[in-house]
């Protein structure tokens, strides 16, 4: 079933004068009796009638800045207006009907600056909207070219389309360095590989993402990072990005046993804990396991991480180093024993509390959409355009999962804007009880 947005009442009131006014006219009638007998002549109806209005709302909002109205000398004088009008200059800019010219006014003092076609701007907004939207979608600056030409009849240079989505920039570094919470009980960390032009050459780098689970259960997104090989100093970079922008203390920091992370969280947080994705675990235990054997490894293996304790985990782990399957397959053992230390603070926590730190899965399932929004991009130019696109995907599958968790809650959604608000971990107010109760030095302070 089809659900239609309702317009507000102002709206179609608005607009039904609007229609009536037009009507009214008898050579507007005529036109567009005349013009609305196919596609073509309608485009070019709805283009004259965008170039007319844009012409005669600019005029409009040269009368609001000057204070009169044109050629009404009477009202100038009242109020004592020095300025005036200059005459105007001709301007092109592109639209979603082909181009549109338009004629800009001026005034003496050179203080006007309209509204409906800045200055500097080629094209009205809602091209320049649908180039970041393409963008977003994951498509690359040549594809979006052909797009625009085929479907709209719009030519845009690709040096234009880039300067479009380099706009946004700012708004990428005012997200990357805004203001965050004093306290995260979890945060988790994990990182997909992209190709990214550096000093000439190709190379590999990996693009870290960050999701943190505020007290309400609510997720996240709280930065990107580009590393070109990951290390102490690279994650002592993270935590100090993040302790500047207001992050005081976190509770556990979840991850795939990233290297020199839980050196960096211990000097930036002492009292936070670093614990190894389990999933990540079984992954890398099953990675030289023959595939007719996988089932039966992950089966003794889950019996490590369902124990109730420490003891009772190492106890099934021995069990199944001694097994043939064990000895059968050494390095799934040794795996497990390697990641022991940053293994065992998940056993310290009840069931409900265990499910929300398990695992990265809601920062993979992250990375999987961005994986496929920049499969048509052999690599990025710089490090900036990498994170530049990174948001901008990252903004379009937010919006997607907003708009879903909208039309399930009958359109009551909790998110207020792009990459501010994510949805709620499952169960939530049983896990933040569970680990309060255990840990009540750690949380009564932001309780």
């Amino acid at each position: 079933m089809t659900t239609v947005a309702k317009r507000d009442p102002a709206d179609s009131a608005r607009i039904k004068a609007i229609e009536e006014k037009l009507l009214a006219n008898p050579e507007m009638a005529k036109l567009i009796d005349e013009l609305g007998t196919s596609t073509t002549d309608a485009n070019d109806l709805v283009r004259g009638l965008l170039q007319a209005s844009i012409n005669r709302g600019l005029n409009a909002e040269m009368d609001a800045h000057l204070g009169y109205q044109h050629g009404d000398r009477n009202s100038k004088t009242a109020a004592g207006q020095n300025n005036s009008r200059n005459g105007s200059y001709p301007k092109r800019v592109d639209s979603n009907y082909g181009p549109v010219d338009v004629s800009v006014p001026r005034d003496r003092n050179g203080s006007f600056l309209p509204a409906m076609v800045p200055k500097g701007s080629r094209r009205l907004t809602d091209v320049d909207d649908m180039i970041i939207s393409l963008y977003a979608g994951g498509m690359t600056v040549r594809d979006i070219q052909h797009h625009m030409i085929t479907s709209m009849g719009v030519d845009i240079s690709h040096e234009t389309i880039s300067a479009v989505t380099e706009t946004v920039l700012d708004e990428v570094m005012m997200w990357q360095n805004r203001q965050l919470d004093d306290f995260y009980p979890v945060i988790f960390l994990d990182a997909l590989r992209i190709k990214v032009r550096d000093g000439g050459r190709v190379v590999n780098k990996s693009a870290y993402l960050a999701i943190g689970v505020d007290m309400d259960g609510i997720k996240h997104i709280l930065g990107i990072w580009l590393a070109k090989e990951e290390g102490a100093s690279f994650w002592a970079h993270v935590c100090a990005n993040l302790a500047s922008r207001g992050v005081q203390d976190v509770f556990i920091v979840c991850c795939d046993g990233l290297k020199g992370l839980p050196e960096a969280v211990e000097a930036t947080w002492p009292d936070s804990m670093v614990q190894t994705c389990v999933v990540h675990l079984i992954r890398a235990a099953n990675r030289w396991v023959a595939y007719g054997d996988r089932k039966a490894v992950s089966a003794a293996l889950k019996k490590v991480y369902t124990a109730p304790d420490e003891a009772t985990a190492k106890l099934a782990l021995d069990e199944f180093a001694a097994s043939e399957l064990g000895v059968k397959y050494p390095q799934s053992v040794k795996v497990w024993r390697d990641a022991w230390d940053r293994f065992v603070p998940f056993l310290q926590f009840p069931p409900m509390a265990r499910r929300v730190i398990y695992t990265t899965n809601s920062i993979e399932s992250m990375n999987n959409e961005l994986r496929k929004a920049t499969r048509n991009r052999v690599q990025f130019t710089n490090d900036d355009s990498a994170i530049k696109t990174l948001w901008l995907m990252m903004c379009n599958i937010e919006d997607k999962r907003a708009a879903k968790r909208a039309k399930q809650a009958k359109g009551k959604s909790r998110t207020s804007g792009r990459l501010i608000e994510g949805a709620r971990v499952t169960n939530w107010k049983q896990a933040i009880n569970q680990m309060a109760v255990a840990y009540p030095d750690r949380f009564n302070t932001y309780l």
